[in-house]
């Protein structure tokens, strides 16, 4: 009783020594590029800044990818335009700068403040065409967006969040194991390393512009394909042991 009661206690000394590890000078690069495709097999991709608040919170340093992709729906025309209805995945990349605690967290840290209520966070496992895997969190959540100014009137929309960290030579979906990492690196082999966050989302249910409301199983399975063209083209895997 007494050892797991001292657990906590030993883990929170062990993270507070983080500050103390020595410096490591110039930092390893993450293994995931920040140069986004024009398009991905049916995907297009609309290159977006990073939002006024990511830019007054994270580090000065940090660097962004971000876009909107759109892919058509089979079979789903808009009459007043004639283009295709269009499905949507946001793709946010944020690498990290010199000062890892002020450039990334863990999406949960975040997604409060953009109107985001979790309801489910599960781990998954995805293969890659290239027959290499990685793991990914899922989360479930809710986004309550305003309508007017005054923020006064909301719409709520069912959301579905991929996300990982990709760093020199490692890739996790757990922030915790991330910075136990950073601590054996940066002591054992004096690296200091930048790390990369990679996040993909989806709304389902009732879509503004969709007629057809989407299923959470279309939406997943969606985003899980959509993933995996992207990890296979956007990391480096000769930097990542097998």
């Amino acid at each position: 009783m007494k050892s797991l009661l001292l657990l906590p206690v030993l883990l929170l000394a062990l993270l507070s020594t983080i500050h103390l590890l020595p410096e490591a000078g110039a930092m390893a690069d993450s293994a995931v590029s920040l140069e986004l495709p024009d398009d991905m097999s049916s995907w297009r991709m609309r290159n977006i800044p990073a939002s006024a608040d990511e830019l007054a919170i994270l580090a000065q340093d940090t660097k962004f990818a971000k876009a909107i992709c759109l892919s058509p729906r089979p079979g789903e025309i808009d009459m007043a335009t004639g283009y295709h209805v269009p499905d949507r995945i946001d793709l946010s990349i944020v690498l990290s700068g010199h000062d890892l605690n002020n450039s990334i967290h863990r999406p949960e840290r975040c997604m409060p403040s953009q109107g985001h209520v979790i309801s489910n966070s599960k781990d998954f496992e995805i293969e890659l065409p290239n027959g290499r895997q990685i793991k990914v969190r899922r989360l479930l959540s809710v986004q309550s967006l305003p309508v007017n100014e005054e923020r006064t009137e909301y719409v709520s929309y069912n959301c579905i969040t991929y996300y990982f960290f990709v760093g020199h030579h490692r890739i996790t979906q757990d922030h915790l194991k991330r910075t136990l990492w950073d601590m054996k690196d940066r002591l054992l082999l004096g690296m200091d390393q930048r790390w990369a966050y990679v996040s993909a989302s989806m709304w389902y249910g009732k879509v503004p512009w969709i007629e057809q409301e989407i299923s959470d199983e279309e939406a997943d399975a969606k985003l899980r394909e959509f993933l995996t063209r992207l990890a296979e083209k956007q990391i480096d895997w000769e930097m990542i042991p097998q």
